[in-house]
Order: structure tokens, then sequence, then C-alpha cells
């Protein structure tokens, strides 16, 4: 159980520091950057660190932040704390004062309130050690490139912002969940993403005599269709393998067969092992459906992010600290998403957790989705994520 006056101190620090982090989202939202061009966040969150009395580090890639809190022992941290900064590639919609100044740029995925949150958990958990509070050794973590591949985790792990960590949390915005509320959920949260791609070339000809040539639409429309549908079949449905295909190109008359084609799209899983063994299993199926229509082909799966995987223990933990610190009444499931996020990297390497956190309005019955120009957060979903993470920091003390 949390101490009472630990939580006091902890709702105290941070009702001090809400209308500073607030404003501090609105900086970003104002200014949106694309991954590994995120200078002026950068920037930014050196800048208040550092005004802080807090050493940071930037990444070797040029932007990303490492902050670590040393405890009263100086002990090198073993606990840490996720939050990602870029935005983006899409126009902002929003009727509001801090609408995005960049055309065609926006934080459409409340990755301006995840580095807020960090931010405040990073001066919050200053205050308290120079109160004297056992806080061990913590980590902040600001990850560029979230929404880019390869992905910022994999800057992070080479920069060594993970040696030494023995667990490793983040949340991430949840537009569905009311503010206020934290949804969890152990195991596959969210899926691994890969995109594929299938070239297929052929001699052309005359579509009244076919059987001359090789029919390259015909060809590449049995895949475009077996495929999702094999597949279907040959892993365990509780993977959730899913292939959709984003476009399908070949030809430019109604008379011709063409010369070339191609078909572009995602591959989703929510199963490690199933999601690494696609790599292997679905080039040679495509192959194999190809076979009979005398085609040259070319498969080519570019991995994105694999499985986002919370340990059953981390995540229990990390649930046990939000209903201490919230009641149970505020802590609930959360569905599993074929969405991609690439702290997946960081939890296959260190046992943690992503939970959800509430943003919607308990005014507003829908408040859309992520990756729409007219997302929104209710900022007070700031404050409750950093007294979450610093009471998880707390609770950490305790073992």
């Amino acid at each position: 159980m949390l101490d009472p006056v630990l939580r006091d101190d902890i709702d105290r620090i941070t009702k001090s520091l809400e209308p500073e982090l607030i404003e501090f989202r609105r900086r970003l939202h104002r200014h949106p950057e694309l991954g590994r061009q995120e200078h002026e966040t950068t920037a930014a969150i050196v800048e208040r660190l550092t005004a802080a009395g807090l050493s940071c580090r930037v990444l070797a890639s040029g932007t990303g932040v490492i902050c670590d809190i040393l405890g009263p022992d100086g002990a090198a941290p073993t606990l840490g704390l996720r939050g990602d900064i870029d935005a983006l590639p899409l126009s902002d919609h929003k009727p509001v004062p801090y609408r995005s100044q960049v055309e065609g740029l926006c934080h459409a995925c409340g990755h301006d309130a995840h580095t807020s949150i960090v931010l405040g958990t990073a001066l919050a958990l200053a205050e308290l050690v120079e109160q004297g509070v056992p806080v061990p050794s913590t980590r902040l973590i600001f990850q560029p490139a979230e929404e880019v591949t390869p992905g910022g985790a994999l800057d992070v792990i080479a920069d060594g912002g993970i040696r030494g960590l023995e667990r490793v949390f983040a949340l991430h915005c949840d537009p569905k969940t009311q503010v206020g509320d934290i949804g969890f959920r152990p195991g596959p949260i969210t899926a691994g993403a890969d995109r594929i791609r299938v070239s297929m070339t052929g001699p052309g000809g005359h579509t009244a005599r076919p059987h001359l040539t090789s029919d390259l639409v015909h060809a590449l429309s049995h895949i475009v269709t077996e495929l999702p549908t094999v597949l279907s079949r040959l892993a365990d449905p509780r993977a959730g393998l899913s292939v959709v295909w984003g476009q399908v190109h070949a030809g430019a008359a109604a008379n011709t067969i063409p010369l070339a084609g191609y078909a572009e799209g995602t591959i989703r899983c929510l199963d490690a092992r199933v999601w690494e063994s696609a790599h292997q299993r679905v080039p040679d199926l495509v192959r194999s459906l190809a076979a009979p229509y005398g085609v040259d082909i070319q498969v080519d799966m570019h991995t994105s992010v694999p499985p986002c995987v919370n340990d059953e223990q981390a995540t229990a933990w990390m649930r046990d600290v939000a209903v201490d610190l919230l009641g149970s009444a505020h802590v609930t499931g959360t569905d599993q998403s074929l969405g991609g996020e690439d702290f997946g990297w960081i939890l296959g390497r260190v046992p943690g957790a992503l939970a959800r956190l509430g943003v919607r309005s308990h005014e507003v019955a829908d408040a859309g989705d992520l990756h729409r120009g007219s997302f929104d957060i209710d900022e007070s979903a700031i404050a409750i994520g950093v007294r979450l993470f610093c009471a998880m920091a707390v609770a950490a003390s305790a073992g």
C-alpha cells in the first residue's frame, strides 16, 4: 500500500506541475515533428530537465533523451518509464488555440501527452528525492520515431537506454477509455506489423489470347484473394494473423495483359512465435500460389515491429499500484489491438507493460480514434499519468 503521506506529496507536487505540463503539451502540439526530426522537441525536453538541475543526454541518433533520476543510494536505475515524442504526417482539423502550426503534421496519437507525462514524472521524482523520499533510481526515456520504421525503440536499445533495467513501463492514450481510468491487459496487447510487397512480371499479351502468355492480372488477383484465406488455415486462429492489402496495381488498358503488377499490404500477428515464422512461411506460400501461372515473382517483407507482449507479473504489479492509487473502479481491462507499437522491441528484452490511459472526456460519448486530425485529449489525463508513474517509482522502493 502507498503510504498516505507519500500519496499526498505526489498529489501536491503533481497539482503544482499540472498547468506547466498542460502548456508544455500544447507547445508540442503546436510544433509537431516527425520521427528522427524531433529536434525542437528534444531541445525543449533538455531545456526543462536542465533547468530542474537534472542530468540528461540526447541519443546518439540525434533526437530523443535519456534522463536518470538517481535515488539516495546513487545506484544505477533498474526501473524505466518511457514516452514517445514524434508526431504524424496528418493535418490538424481541431478548432483549438493549440492547433498545429505546421502544415500537414499533427500529434494525432497522443505522443505530446506521453512526453509531458514522462517530463512531469522526472520533475516530480526529482522533488521527492530532494525531500529525502527513498525513491529508487529511475530512468526516464523520451523515445523518438515511434511512428516510423525502423522505430526509435531500436535507437534507444542501441544507445544503451535499457541497459541495467529490470522493468520498463509505458502509457498510451486511449480515446475509448474515459479520463480517470486506466486499462490493463497481460500478454499480447498490440500486434507485430510487417509490410509485404508482391511484385510480378510476365511477357504480356492480348486479352484475346491469354493461353499464349501468362495472365498476370489473374495470377496477381489469385494471390491477393487466396493468401489471407490460406494463412488463416495454417496458423492458430488465436494468433490473430491477418493479411490486408492496401494497394494493387496492374495494367493500363482493358484489352492488354500487362507486363508487370504488384500488390502491397500489411501482415499483423499477436503471437510472437507465429509472427517470426511468418517471415519465411509467407514468401514461400506466395511463390507456391503463383507457380501455376508462369509468372516471375518477387516477395519483399519489411519488418516494422514485433508484437507488444506485456509481462504478466509486471502488468499485475502496475495494475496493483493503479488500484491502490486510483481505486478499483478506475482500473479496467483493455482490448487487444492489431495496431503496431514499437515498445514491443523493448518488452522483448526487458519485462514490463504498456497500459492504456483514458483520455476521453466525461462529456463526450465518442472521442473518435487515434491517427485522425480531429484527435484530442482531456488534458487532466496528464496529471493522472504523472501520479501513476510516480507511485510506481515509490512502490518499487518497497520491492
